[in-house]
């Protein structure tokens, strides 16, 4: 299937090369040129301007993936919207509000084309493992793209189309606050460990044997001891940890529905007071998970 990818970060970039490599027609395109003369290594077809991506198209309506950040999706969906033939589809693969997913929707409605939010999970090991993609909006164009996730979902990832415009953004937002929590209680446990009072418990090894078909044994138990068996002291992390905004719509949304979340308020707090300098070793196994799953820096950003 030809299918273009604007935004080769991180998910972007695994997503172009996985596609190309499973035999679609990708078409790269990005802001600056770096990522797509890698993508280019890999199989897909350079696109240095939008108007490339139309081009590649010869005027047939366009399969667009855009996967950038949420605080730029709504100028930059302008500007697809503007250019891009009747009859494209669209895809919002980012982590953006589902609060504006049907305006979003709406005006791509008007301009001739369709829109599909798709939560994406997997972060940098979404290229080894499959993706895991939630996604909301027309069943149609869902089914007409398909081929697309099937091959993104490869070996041990999957999609599942929920409901109408916003819902595959609000399972992943939900997902993410879920994510939250986790890293949270598993952060404060090898605290415990640390701290309580058994002096120079081996952190790394409790985390061996919690992996061992344990209550508690998870990918995330899996990337928190690895990061221990290469820094136990997490001394080269100064522990402040970035949040998203999926964790904080969810509370919002929360709040409006009158549904306490206290495992999650509490979980988010704690990151935004790491920014306020209150750090500590949970706040480094968080920041030191993050970067496993994700690639994000360690630094807090």
């Amino acid at each position: 299937m030809k299918i273009a990818i604007s935004g080769l970060g991180r998910m972007g970039g695994q997503i172009a090369q996985k596609l190309s490599e499973g035999g679609h027609e990708v078409i790269a395109h990005n802001r600056s040129r770096g990522p797509i003369d890698e993508a280019v290594t890999h199989g897909a077809i350079a696109a240095y301007e939008k108007a490339d991506v139309i081009s590649a198209f010869n005027g047939e309506p366009v399969v667009l993936w855009i996967m950038i950040p949420a605080s730029v999706i709504e100028s930059e969906l302008d500007d697809w919207l503007s250019i891009l033939p009747k009859g494209s589809i669209v895809i919002d693969g980012g982590n953006s509000d589902y609060r504006g997913d049907k305006a979003r929707s709406d005006r791509a409605t008007t301009s001739g084309s369709v829109l599909l939010d798709i939560g994406t999970s997997g972060g940098v090991w979404g290229y080894e493992n499959g993706f895991s993609m939630m996604v909301g909006g027309d069943k149609s164009a869902y089914d007409t793209i398909t081929p697309v996730l099937d091959t993104l979902g490869n070996p041990r990832g999957g999609h599942q189309y929920f409901l109408t415009s916003g819902s595959g953004h609000y399972v992943k937002m939900v997902h993410n606050a879920i994510e939250y929590g986790m890293m949270e209680s598993l952060a404060e446990g090898y605290r415990m460990l640390k701290e309580g009072p058994y002096a120079d418990l081996d952190l790394a090894s409790a985390g061996d044997i919690w992996q061992k078909s344990s209550v508690v044994t998870s990918w995330l138990n899996d990337l928190t001891r690895q990061a221990l068996h290469e820094d136990p002291t997490l001394d080269g992390i100064e522990g402040v940890v970035a949040e998203s905004g999926e964790a904080r719509w969810t509370l919002e949304t929360a709040d409006e529905l009158g549904i306490p979340l206290p495992a999650i308020q509490t979980a988010f707090e704690v990151r935004l007071a790491s920014q306020r300098g209150d750090i500590s070793y949970t706040t480094k196994l968080l920041a030191a998970m993050r970067n496993k799953f994700g690639g994000h820096s360690l630094d807090g950003k």
